[in-house]
């Protein structure tokens, strides 16, 4: 076994768990990240919506901040958003990450997994012992709070010895020298949601209105990390804005125009000398014309000429 110093270093993994519940949407398995303390073992983890960077990036963020702190050393193995499988280097992203968190990333050497053995056990409990045993019914944010309890209650109360001194998990993990995190590396997850029939759109236990035009398609959900807003787009790149944006935009548009008083309601206009006058020449045009006859100025009373009428379009022609 290798000996790891107190806050030296946190081993990291992902965990692929079959067959979530069908309310989540997220396929055949759910993706599970999880960090372990070297020296301690204490192991926190964050189910997150994809494997991909900015969700690693995010998922790294928030299990930091539930083991406590910062070591010196991010140890993984070659998985792609991290290093290149080949060559081992790492990622110019990824490198951008490390330096925010101010901590050094250590690789796995190929068909060494004893590297990483904290982690792996670490692993195999997530699986086996809670995973196992969650219920159908939970949300995502219901057992990311079921696996938090579970770390905690039983993950640190796990007994080790030390210098001969009988002590927990937990105990040791609080001696550990561990720095503050910064705030979240502003990476953008992008995860894609169907929008219900009555046009809303949930994302991580919360629901968004969003236009009624949208019902049934898919948006795109985009969250900047460290923020507290959402973007939410059709797939067609089309930006959505609530009713409160497009009544800022209209009263925008309408000062930009508000180049004299506004038109007041309810006033009394009396006809002008020019109308007057257009007026008595309406009237001389009128007497002068033709004669209409008897019939054309007789007013219908009698409702049986429209009933008349209406039986008449009843018959085909």
């Amino acid at each position: 076994m290798l000996e790891h110093p107190p806050g030296e270093e946190v081993q990291w993994d992902w965990v692929e768990l079959p067959d979530p519940p069908a309310s989540w949407q997220a396929g055949t398995h759910a993706h599970l990240l999880v960090g372990a303390l070297s020296s301690s073992g204490r192991w926190r983890a964050v189910l997150a919506e994809t494997e991909q960077h900015p969700h690693l990036v995010e998922g790294l963020h928030a299990v930091s901040g539930r083991l406590g702190g910062l070591p010196k050393v991010w140890r993984f193995d070659r998985m792609a958003t991290v290093a290149s499988p080949n060559t081992g280097r790492i990622t110019a992203t990824f490198a951008a990450v490390a330096k925010h968190y101010a901590v050094q990333v250590a690789l796995c050497p190929p068909r060494h997994g004893n590297r990483k053995g904290v982690v792996e056990k670490a692993n195999h409990s997530a699986a086996q012992r809670w995973w196992r045993t969650l219920g159908d019914n939970v949300t995502a944010p219901q057992a990311q709070a079921s696996l938090d309890a579970f770390c905690a209650r039983v993950g640190d109360s796990r007994l080790r010895r030390r210098d001969g001194q009988r002590t927990s998990v937990g105990a040791l993990a609080a001696a550990e020298p561990l720095g503050a995190p910064p705030p979240a590396f502003p990476a953008t997850t992008t995860v894609d949601r169907q929008v219900s029939a009555q046009a809303l759109v949930h994302y991580r236990g919360n629901t968004y209105s969003v236009p009624p035009g949208l019902a049934g398609r898919t948006v795109q959900v985009r969250h900047r990390l460290g923020t507290h807003t959402l973007d939410i787009t059709s797939t067609a790149g089309v930006a959505v804005r609530d009713a409160g944006h497009v009544r800022a935009l209209q009263s925008a548009v309408f000062a930009a125009f508000d180049d004299g008083p506004r038109c007041a309601r309810k006033v009394r206009r009396p006809p002008t000398a020019a109308a007057l006058v257009h007026a008595d020449q309406l009237r001389d045009s009128a007497a002068a014309g033709t004669a209409v006859s008897a019939a054309e100025r007789a007013v219908v009373v009698d409702l049986s000429v429209y009933a008349s009428a209406a039986r008449l379009r009843r018959v085909a022609p």
